[in-house]
């Protein structure tokens, strides 16, 4: 019997998907319940697994885009399949082949090439060429197209030590989503700065003992996390987004936290902050870290967010304009900290700084709420005792 194999239904928003990898070749044996392929969405990665036992035969390769419900390959359960590898990539041509079809290419070329103008060089036609054109009674020869390679929205040219590279899934949606922000969004940034010497010094005196106790670390993601949620109760326009000609408040605190890695910039969710102790943040974080590191994160751990945190420090950025996370009205965006020279009481001292940043929507949130906010962060991590340190 032919069992079909099809793109499965990812998401209500998600029409098509991108073949990432079949874990074994056309032939393979697989069993029911084992991983056969990786596919990407828009929004993330999900393994799909077998339904039936069989031998698998593969209709679409790697590297396809495919709609939901087609059928994307075949696993015969009246076969065995042969045992087999568990990648089903193709091997790279060898360097024979290659050299045949280098050598076949530039014979085309040269062929091509005796059959038109010999003066054909880089477009231009020679003077020689010319005049017997013109003195035979002929036509001017025409030029030849330069060669190119084109995409949705412009023709491009590449050159030696260009290397065109498709786009992921994840990619064109951030690339999406960025975009509409910026045309949709009357995105507007506010700036205010941190001493962080309370914190660090709060950090490094409990850590160790934290670390023990819980299995985690104690960043300042935990304490930059309390803060913002303290900070949207008292300032509710920044955790509220606008739906047409409505504006929607949210009394939750759902904090996406921008995890950049290899394969793009994601935001996992932690939902319910504003319940959650200091060691259930920190737990959070890890797990989702992990799983956006290994591509395991689901849709539904990256949707829904009210407000995004953004730490550029972790990279040493000093000072950023975030960039809205669509349909929210505010991020805040993290840098690097810095010992600089501060006047304190009338007197310079060294404390370590860090520039905060928060990007909002203009529309909904006005420059009062906005700076209201940031100050109100400031104040929590500058007295961090009102944060409500529970793991103390």
């Amino acid at each position: 019997m032919q069992h079909q194999i099809k793109a499965p239904t990812v998401g209500e928003s998600i029409t098509e998907v991108r073949i990432l990898k079949w874990f074994k070749p056309s032939g393979a044996a697989v069993k029911s319940g084992e991983n056969l392929l990786e596919i990407e969405t828009d929004k993330a990665t999900v393994e799909v697994a077998a339904e039936v036992s069989g031998a698998l035969k593969i209709s679409r390769p790697e590297g396809e885009t495919v709609r939901i419900g087609e059928v994307i390959g075949m696993i015969d359960t009246e076969v065995k399949g042969t045992d087999s590898p568990s990648s089903a990539t193709p091997p790279k041509a060898t360097s024979t082949t290659a050299s045949s079809a280098t050598s076949s290419s530039m014979t085309a070329q040269t062929s091509s090439s005796s059959t038109s103008a010999a003066s054909h060089m880089s477009g231009r036609v020679s003077k020689e060429s010319l005049l017997k054109s013109l003195a035979a009674g002929g036509l001017l020869p025409s030029l030849a197209p330069v060669a190119t390679k084109s995409s949705d929205t412009t023709a491009t040219q590449d050159k030696i030590g260009d290397r065109r590279v498709p786009m992921t899934r994840i990619r064109q949606k951030i690339a999406e989503n960025l975009v509409q922000a910026q045309r949709t969004a009357a995105i507007l940034t506010t700036f205010n700065e941190v001493d962080m010497s309370a914190v660090m010094e709060l950090r490094n005196k409990h850590k160790e003992s934290f670390k023990a106790k819980n299995g985690v670390g104690l960043s300042f993601m935990s304490f930059f996390t309390r803060g913002v949620v303290n900070s949207l109760k008292a300032n509710p326009a920044v955790n509220a987004s606008i739906d047409g000609k409505d504006m929607i408040y949210h009394d939750y605190y759902d904090i996406g936290v921008a995890v950049g890695t290899e394969h793009g910039l994601v935001v996992p969710v932690i939902r319910g902050t504003e319940k959650l102790s200091f060691v259930d943040i920190e737990k959070k974080i890890g797990e989702l870290a992990i799983k956006a590191r290994d591509r395991k994160l689901s849709l539904n751990e990256m949707m829904g967010g009210t407000f995004t945190i953004s730490n550029g420090g972790t990279y040493g950025s000093l000072l950023s304009t975030p960039i809205l996370n669509p349909p929210q009205s505010g991020i805040l965006g993290m840098h690097k900290i810095e010992e600089r020279p501060m006047a304190v009481n009338g007197q310079v001292v060294i404390r370590p700084m860090m520039y905060v940043a928060l990007s909002y929507d203009h529309r909904i949130i006005d420059g009062k709420e906005a700076v209201t906010f940031l100050v109100t962060l400031k104040d929590q991590l500058e007295h961090p005792e009102k944060l409500g340190l529970d793991f103390l």
